[in-house]
């Protein structure tokens, strides 16, 4: 058997409430189960905390005070106090607590304190209050009965209906306003309640203490105690006697509206009409009342209770769907059309607005007819008109899109033969300056390799206009491009330009780094021309969301999340004219030999390709705004630069299979590979590459193939060498490869290509990257020449 104090450690510990008995300096030695529970600590935790660390915050620095002034004094035991109390997460709840000090043998003293969580009972109570307060404040009549009629309680609605006071009304019996001739009904009402039912809004009369009768609208329902047992009813009625007067009132207002009104019921008769209905449909009010309404309304109207549905709010019938349904996930609307008849025959357009609502449980739909015949006939003018622009507009449209497709057809066509002839150029010019140097043979060969590099960055940009260059589009963080750039260009546009940069927290887009850094280098290029004696330029970004009233939405942009860049400029601004032809190839406002007339070309083409939109707004003499917006995408933003290649890029003896149909593009790239420490195996087109991978003994480390030769092209190429020599790595090399690599212009990751025209270095780059990458990866930009100086 337990001894006692082990079974009164069990009773405490099981006991419903909280106890806690805590030393007069706060420590607690005993607290239970229910204790750790309340304030949400583990079993044995709160022993040796102190009782102060159980009270909010706001309070705990007076709480030792309270505590020794209560043990000094008399301490009697306190009950149910009401207090607060904070949980281990900061929670802070009411609860009620009693307690008392007892002193031990020995002198010490303990405080048993006995704590119930208060929550529930507060919020009864304010629940409790909140009605009594609604009941009090409400303008109809409550009233509460018992099951014999005696009132419970009277709120001051029923004081101001009825006359009588509280006071003098409750404890007494109901019938006192019931007038005799509706006091059977009354005794029906009781017993309908005593057996659960209630009276939905009807109509009767009761009795002023003036002794006059009141025409009201009564609500019943059975009033029931805490365990559920219907011990009387409760009475809500609202004075309706002045309805009456007001609806003479009423139907002079509708005799003055401008609308034809009609007022149906659920029948489809109409039940009421004013002046302006008369003079619609040439038909007298007594005439019309009880006609049906499809007499006047061929088309009818919508059910009442549809518009019940839609909480009685004024609906045109112009956006019914004639199928019935309601339900936007079941595709577009199809509009109905609407015509009132008049007592001629004669048909007419209108707009007709409806709106419901319950007379006394009769379900009235009310209709504002309006004839809209000079309105539609300036509508139709105005649609015709607006017709008229749109095809202009979309005409205009058509004309710079068939423009652009040509133009990308012609650099297409124009960029492989010409990147070949430049690749020559360039690499047999730096042959020159490498063998020649501290030569004036070799100044002359830096003038042509500088000459066909501006031919490649001419070529480049016309294919970015076209938007046809290759790109490797990946998650970009817009504010880390525009911090890199703002270095840049802080030390390039001159100490009589200022710079600003204003970035704000925005998500990453997809686009590719370079082109978006040659984006904002061009437009900040443009700005620094605008502005020959010195002035400011803004960069700026921020995330917006693109609706359907946003302005680039009348342009086709698609509804959502985007990242705007702005580049703003104090220049000298641009009239309309120029506007209009600002991203038209070749077009300038610069002196002969100052500007290609591509930057903003290339701006247009690279930011359209990557799903985005650009536009200009500007004044003359207040300078230049372009705004960017480009979509918003949900992957990761990558880090902007990729890491610093390494410097050794010989080829130590490995093995490259030169695929390249232009003889001397094809000489020159065995000749630098060759430098390079390559073993060169040459083939003049696809079908000798496949058969030098089928014969050759030795290892071939990497295929290097153009991608557009005639009889195979690289593609098909790289995947017949893989078949046979499964191992080999496959670089690209092209000067137009979009067509063939790319699906709207964009390089798949497991394709690596070199840009023509490059340099030996790029070359040996490339080969290297791609000879030392794990199987798979992308080798970035540098692999495919994306890192060539951007046009200024």
């Amino acid at each position: 058997m337990p001894t006692t104090d082990a079974l009164t450690g069990l009773l405490v510990d099981e006991a419903p409430d909280a106890v806690i008995v805590s030393r007069a300096d706060g420590t607690i030695v005993i607290a239970n189960r229910r204790a750790h529970e309340m304030f949400g600590y583990e079993p044995g935790r709160m022993l040796e905390m102190s009782v102060d660390d159980l009270v909010p915050h706001e309070v705990r620095a007076r709480h030792p005070g309270d505590r020794a002034g209560y043990l000094t004094s008399e301490h009697p035991p306190l009950r149910r106090l009401p207090l607060r109390g904070v949980r281990s997460d900061g929670h802070v709840f009411p609860v009620e607590i009693s307690l008392a000090a007892v002193s031990m043998p020995g002198g010490d003293m303990l405080v048993t304190t006995i704590l119930r969580d208060d929550t529930l009972n507060r919020e009864a109570q304010e629940a409790r209050a909140l009605l009594a307060s609604i009941v009090q404040s409400s303008h109809d009549a409550i009233v509460t009965t018992d099951l014999d009629g005696v009132v419970l309680t009277w709120n001051p609605g029923a004081e101001l209906l009825y006359g009588y006071p509280a006071a003098k009304m409750v404890g007494q019996n109901v019938d006192r306003i019931v007038p005799p001739e509706r006091r059977v009904d009354e005794d029906e009402v009781r017993t309908l309640v005593r057996i659960g039912g209630r009276m939905d809004r009807y109509r009767t009369t009761k009795l002023h203490s003036d002794g006059s009768v009141i025409a009201v609208s009564v609500l019943v329902s059975p009033l029931r105690d805490a365990a559920g047992t219907i011990v009387g009813m409760t009475t809500t009625a609202r004075d309706i006697s002045e309805r009456e007067r007001a609806e003479a009132q009423v139907q002079a207002v509708l005799d003055a509206a401008p609308d034809a009104l009609l007022g149906v019921d659920e029948a489809g008769a109409i039940v009421l009409v004013n002046a302006e209905a008369e003079r619609l449909f040439g038909l007298p009010r007594y005439d019309l009342v009880q006609m049906g309404v499809r007499r006047l309304l061929p088309d009818g109207l919508p059910p009442a209770a549809a518009m019940l549905r839609t909480g009685g709010d004024s609906t045109p019938l112009d956006t019914e769907r004639i199928d019935g349904s309601h339900d936007p996930a079941e595709g577009a609307p199809r509009w109905a059309t609407r015509t009132a008849r008049r007592r001629d025959g004669r048909e007419l357009p209108v707009e007709i607005s409806c709106s419901a609502f319950d007379a006394d449980g009769r379900v009235i739909v009310v209709a504002a007819v309006r004839d809209i015949t000079e309105r539609l006939t300036a509508e139709a003018e105005q649609q015709a008109l607006r017709d008229e622009a749109e095809q202009q507009r979309v005409e205009a449209r058509l004309q710079r899109t068939q423009r652009l497709e040509s133009l990308g057809q012609l650099a297409g066509g124009v960029a492989h033969d010409f990147n070949n002839l430049l690749a020559v150029i360039l690499n047999y010019a730096s042959f020159i300056a490498e063998d020649a140097a501290g030569t004036p043979f070799a100044r002359d060969a830096e003038q042509i390799a500088r000459a066909a590099r501006r031919g490649s960055d001419l070529t480049h940009q016309l294919l970015a206009f076209a938007r046809r260059e290759v790109i490797r589009p990946r998650p970009l963080d817009v504010n880390a491009v525009v911090a890199e750039v703002e270095q840049m260009l802080q030390r390039s546009i001159g100490e009589h330009m200022t710079l600003v940069t204003r970035t704000s927290p925005a998500p990453p887009v997809m686009a590719d780094p370079g082109q978006l850094e040659q984006v904002l280098i061009n437009l900040a290029v443009n700005a620094r021309d605008a502005m020959p004696s010195g002035g400011h330029i803004t960069i700026d970004t921020a995330a917006v969301q693109v609706d359907a009233d946003h302005p680039a939405a009348r342009t086709g942009l698609e509804p959502g999340p985007y990242v705007r860049i702005r580049v703003s400029d104090t220049g000298t601004g641009m009239p309309r004219e120029v506007i209009d032809k600002a991203f038209d190839p070749f077009f300038t406002t610069k002196p002969s030999g100052q500007g290609t007339g591509l930057g903003l070309a290339t701006v247009y083409g690279i930011v359209t390709q990557a799903g985005g939109t650009v536009q200009i707004y500007s004044e003359p003499g207040y300078g230049t705004t372009i705004t960017i917006l480009l979509p918003v995408t949900d992957a990761v933003a990558e880090d902007a630069r990729p890491s610093a290649p390494p410097g050794d890029f010989g080829g130590h003896g490995a093995t490259v299979l030169v695929v390249e149909d232009e003889a001397a593009l094809r000489e020159v790239t065995e000749r630098i590979l060759r430098r390079g420490g390559y073993t060169v195996l040459t083939a003049t087109d696809g079908l000798d590459a496949l058969r030098i991978s089928r014969t050759h003994e030795g290892t071939i480390d990497v295929l290097l193939t153009d991608v557009i030769m005639p009889g195979m092209l690289g593609k098909d190429l790289a995947e017949a060498v893989t078949e046979v020599r499964p191992g080999i790595r496959v670089l690209f090399m092209s000067g137009y490869a979009q067509p063939v690599l790319t699906t709207h212009g964009t390089l798949a990751a497991d394709v690596h290509l070199l840009e023509k025209p490059f340099t030996g270095t790029e070359l040996l780059q490339a080969l290297h990257a791609q000879r030392h990458a794990p199987p798979g990866a992308d080798h970035g930009r540098a692999a495919a020449g994306f890192d060539r100086p951007l046009p200024g």
